[in-house]
């Protein structure tokens, strides 16, 4: 089912993707959608969390900068990369499943949370890692890098310049 609501999402944008048309796609019914998923909020979460999965992969196996053994200024740099060019791919899911606000306590904000308060003390900031990584990730929210392309003008390359400017600021230059 997951597939499926994709495959909406990539042919009707986010507005297409109905527990209605869901449920006629998946030739299953609504109530079996509801039962799974809860709400189309919840359809959403469980989207985002199977992009995250592999997303979440890559950067504990996968080869640096963005995975394990480059320093730790270069994986911030990679990380930010990585997180601006996914909102590039699936933006629209990540901004309709913050609707209700950027939610601090799930199991997702917590993992990026420790992982860029490990790499800020790794570079040995020595100040507040966590609170200085919660500071970095507002940076990624999807409503703001929205915000910054459509009213801002910012293409995702301008983005990265701001991050590599915050983790060069936070962090030191990469070696």
């Amino acid at each position: 089912m997951l597939n499926i609501a994709a495959q909406i999402i990539a042919e009707n944008g986010i507005e297409g993707l109905t527990m209605d048309e869901l449920a006629h796609r998946a030739c299953t019914g609504k109530g079996t959608i509801f039962r799974r998923f809860g709400s189309r909020s919840g359809l959403l979460d469980s989207l985002l969390s199977h992009t995250e999965e592999d997303f979440q992969r890559s950067l504990i196996f996968g080869p640096p900068p963005f995975g394990p053994g480059a320093p730790a200024q270069e994986r911030l740099l990679a990380y930010g990369r990585a997180v601006i060019d996914r909102f590039g791919v699936n933006g629209e899911l990540q901004r309709a499943a913050d609707a209700g606000g950027y939610r601090f306590n799930t199991r997702v904000a917590s993992f990026h949370r420790m992982h860029v308060t490990m790499l800020l003390r790794e570079c040995g900031v020595g100040v507040d890692e966590a609170g200085l990584a919660l500071v970095m990730l507002s940076a990624l929210q999807p409503n703001l890098l929205n915000y910054q392309r459509k009213e801002a003008g910012m293409n995702a390359d301008h983005q990265f310049v701001l991050w590599s400017f915050l983790v060069q600021r936070l962090a030191g230059p990469a070696n």
